[in-house]
């Protein structure tokens, strides 16, 4: 499926979640698209380096899992704080409408991940899950987002080997 024909797919919600942002609304390409969705964002990955898929909260579950399932590999929550039991390791971080901090459970057995999230935008949530996962053993060989809207981050320079199926510039 042609990136042109899944942008038909997606919205724009003014001022949602809060005012002053853009928030890209593709539940209807998942409703109608989802295996291709998958598809495109798996293709570019080398799945014999992965042995698990870390989904960020809450769309990256979503993504992530069905990923997972579909490469017969793992699957690690990164979630908000307060919502997985303790004992959990802690990041806090900048988005684009406030701070918040992600958390998952602690791991000490080393293993290599793909991070997998909906839509990368100013960088903050993936940057603390890239922190998260190095607390933890966890050794990023690549991230895939559905969308990554170029236009608020500069994360390639940063983070290597990301992959994005729809880019805004």
């Amino acid at each position: 499926m042609k990136k042109e024909e899944m942008e038909k797919y997606i919205s724009n919600v003014e001022d949602f979640p809060k005012k002053g942002v853009v928030f890209k609304d593709f539940s209807p390409l998942l409703e109608e698209k989802f295996p291709e969705c998958l598809e495109a964002m798996g293709k570019d990955i080398n799945w014999d380096e992965i042995e698990c898929v870390v989904g960020i909260e809450s769309r990256g579950f979503i993504l992530g899992s069905a990923l997972a399932a579909k490469h017969n590999k793992g699957f690690i929550l990164v979630r908000k704080k307060g919502k997985l039991p303790p004992p959990v390791s802690s990041e806090s971080y900048s988005l684009e409408y406030g701070e918040d901090t992600l958390e998952m459970k602690p791991n000490s057995k080393e293993k290599k991940v793909l991070i997998v999230d909906d839509v990368l935008a100013t960088g903050g949530t993936l940057k603390a899950t890239i922190s998260l996962c190095e607390k933890n053993n966890y050794h990023v060989q690549a991230v895939a987002m559905l969308i990554n809207l170029k236009f608020l981050n500069n994360v390639a320079d940063e983070v290597k080997n990301i992959h994005s199926v729809l880019n805004y510039e």
